[in-house]
């Protein structure tokens, strides 16, 4: 079982940066690969990138790559994600997640989910 919360979520102006923390509770953490979805206002949630076990493979959507990295720190139970350059389609609820395998894009892919933090960037 692994319990996640976010935070670190907040408003931001157009071009500025945010970083999110995921601190996992549980065991089991690093036997799990970890996810990051968003979901906007009258949207479906969408995948945002993973990162696996080991912290040595990530995967990002087009839509933020290049822009956005995930890392994770076993020794915290942590997992972050710094986001670069915002944009205001960047807005939406931030949700981290837990599953078997990395750069998995659906979520019905990951067995754990937190409860979201949210993002809003102003233009």
């Amino acid at each position: 079982q692994v319990q996640l919360a976010e935070s670190g979520g907040g408003l931001v102006q157009a071009g500025g940066s945010l970083r999110l923390s995921c601190a996992a509770s549980g065991r089991e953490f690093g036997g799990y690969a970890m996810g990051w979805f968003r979901q906007a206002p009258g949207k479906e949630r969408e995948f945002i990138g993973s990162i696996d076990r080991n912290g040595g493979l990530t995967c990002y959507a087009d839509s933020v790559k290049g822009r956005f990295t995930i890392t994770r720190d076993a020794a915290k139970n942590a997992v972050f994600l710094q986001m670069n350059s915002l944009k205001p389609e960047d807005t939406g609820v931030y949700y981290c997640t837990a599953g078997i395998y990395v750069c998995r894009t659906t979520m019905g892919e990951y067995n754990y989910w937190g409860q979201g933090t949210q993002v809003t960037v102003s233009s």
